[in-house]
């Protein structure tokens, strides 16, 4: 059960811990006190979406934690597959901290955690049900899983949708490749023309580049030779002038034979002989450059014609050798693939039969045991709905075939008739928002009974009733609260008298900013509230009498 909450600067609540009861645990506050606050701190810290919205004005972060002790079986096998535990006390701290700026921080037992390990740890230890949840009831998408979970039907439906999605994936496939002959074969013509032009046109990385290296090369020989030739006379000379290696050559004798007699040249001969020497290498480099460089048209129109080649290819393959390539391989997969497309196509159609068989097989056996669920369901949910103060409603679970789809070959729906003599129609058509709230509670009653989940939270389901229903409703939730913790909002004096715990939401303004407090009442404490839910602000002796009878009534158990 959630044994304690602590909440840090959510919203108007700066610093608040609740410590919950077993049983029957309400809530309750004048509107806008914040007691949604409270709830939208549970869903947090179990996974809940949280917007950074959420943090207090000021702070720089919003934290929640939760309690829970005597985790159930479910919970213990989910935290396994986590590889987490509960401690050896057999209990359980979720930790949530929102900041500012957006980011999350989760834990659980105090090691590091995501948010979906909160959410998938958090459906196995609390239900919340709110107004929300009640107009659910008005889609019959959700009928189907209240029938699946009475009847306790989730691992066939989940072995029948992992047979249906492997049944689509091959159909896809199958009929990927179920293309008539002429089609077939114009796609093999073209796909092997692709082929036959790409492999004659030998492709291979980084020719382009190097090629029209080549071709601005040969475009610009003359240039070239003129430049390697002028760079050879400056360095070797001609018949007129002497070059710069005979130059620094003649410049490191002279100082040679001076530093006989000043030594302190010797270092500057020895840099211009070096340089001499650099010299000639360089001068034999470019006499190598120039042997080498010949203009053949004959090459650089084979060049040209190369080049133009690759461009063309690129065209239509892709602008580079790579890109080129990797269409070369596909073109050949997807040929092999066409020419195989019939003995494929085979073992598809063989898969495809198996796997429609066996879907069929579970659907069928889903079918059946939803419609042992249904009736049985419908007649628990009857029973609780006369207690409620709906007697003369008629409540059906509707099954009908249809082709098989994700949940199975069922269209489930809720029919309903709150009048005598009228006949059932679809629920959205016919139930008023008190109607649903009752209604919804009558089938979380029901289901509670199959569940495991140990806390149970019903956020304002009182919404749309008064009188002696909301005596039925409360004295509902009190018979629930027996066999598990119930946590409820509640605006109605009739619900709060029934309490095992009553915890009182209130809010303040100090300083221009406002505070909300969460604390536990006493007797007399639940006296003034119950008296002021009724009375409004002006709270009367006779109301402190009534609230204290219905308080002393609600401590009798049924």
């Amino acid at each position: 059960m959630l044994a304690q909450l602590y909440i840090e600067n959510i919203a108007v609540i700066e610093k608040c811990s609740i410590d919950f009861q077993k049983g029957f645990n309400i809530l309750t506050g004048e509107t806008g006190a914040g007691k949604s606050i409270v709830i939208d701190a549970i869903n947090a810290v179990l996974g809940g979406r949280a917007s950074r919205e959420i943090v207090r004005s000021g702070a720089k972060a919003a934290s929640v934690s939760a309690l829970f002790t005597g985790v159930q079986a479910g919970t213990v096998a989910c935290l396994e597959e986590l590889g987490l535990a509960p401690d050896e006390d057999g209990n359980l701290l979720l930790q949530r901290e929102i900041r500012a700026e957006g980011k999350t921080t989760c834990r659980i037992n105090g090691r590091p955690a995501t948010v979906a390990m909160l959410r998938e740890v958090g459906v196995t230890l609390l239900s919340i049900l709110g107004q929300h949840e009640s107009y659910e009831l008005l889609s019959p998408e959700q009928h189907v899983e209240y029938v699946d979970s009475f009847g306790g039907l989730e691992d066939l439906r989940q072995q029948y949708g992992q047979v249906y999605t492997r049944l689509r994936a091959v159909k896809k496939e199958w009929d990927s490749l179920l293309m008539d002959e002429n089609q077939k074969a114009r796609r093999m013509d073209l796909l092997r023309y692709q082929i036959e032009e790409l492999e004659a046109g030998a492709i291979q990385p980084g020719e382009q580049e190097e090629l029209s290296q080549q071709r601005a090369l040969f475009r610009n020989s003359e240039k070239v030779a003129e430049s390697i030739v002028s760079a050879k006379n400056a360095l070797d000379g001609d018949e007129e002038t002497a070059g710069a290696v005979t130059a620094v050559g003649a410049a490191a004798d002279a100082l040679e034979a001076a530093a006989s007699f000043l030594p302190s040249l010797t270092g500057t001969a020895q840099k211009l002989r070096d340089l001499e020497y650099g010299l000639q290498d360089c001068l034999e480099e470019v006499r190598d450059a120039e042997e080498t460089l010949e203009y053949d048209p004959a090459r650089l129109e084979q060049v040209e014609n190369r080049l133009d080649q690759l461009y063309r290819l690129s065209l239509k393959y892709g602008s580079t050798e790579e890109e080129m390539l990797e269409f070369l391989e596909k073109s050949r997969s997807e040929l092999l693939t066409i020419q195989l497309s019939d003995e494929k196509a085979q073992e598809l159609e063989a898969e495809y039969e198996s796997c429609k068989e066996q879907a069929i097989q579970l659907a069928k056996s889903l079918s059946a045991g939803r419609r042992k669920a249904a009736g049985e369901l419908a007649s628990r949910v009857r029973e609780e709905l006369v207690f409620l103060d709906m007697p003369n409603v008629e409540f059906q679970v509707e099954q009908l075939r249809c082709p098989l789809n994700p949940l199975g070959c069922d269209k489930i729906q809720f029919l309903l008739s709150t009048n005598p003599g009228e006949p059932v129609r679809p629920m959205s058509k016919i139930a008023s928002g008190g109607e649903l709230s009752r209604i919804m509670l009558a089938i979380k009653t029901v289901l509670s009974a199959t569940d495991q989940i140990e806390t149970l939270i019903f956020d304002e389901v009182d919404t749309g009733i008064s009188g002696s229903a909301a005596r039925k409703v409360g004295l509902k939730l009190q018979q629930v609260s027996q066999n598990r913790q119930v946590l409820c909002v509640t605006h109605l004096a009739q619900i709060a008298a029934l309490a095992d715990a009553h915890f009182l939401i209130s809010k303040t303004i100090e300083e221009h900013k406002t505070f909300t407090q969460v604390r536990p009442l006493d007797f007399e404490g639940r006296k003034g509230e119950i008296a002021r839910i009724m009375g409004g602000t002006e709270i009367t002796p006779l109301l402190l009498q009534n609230a204290e009878e219905m308080i002393l009534a609600g401590q009798k158990k049924p």
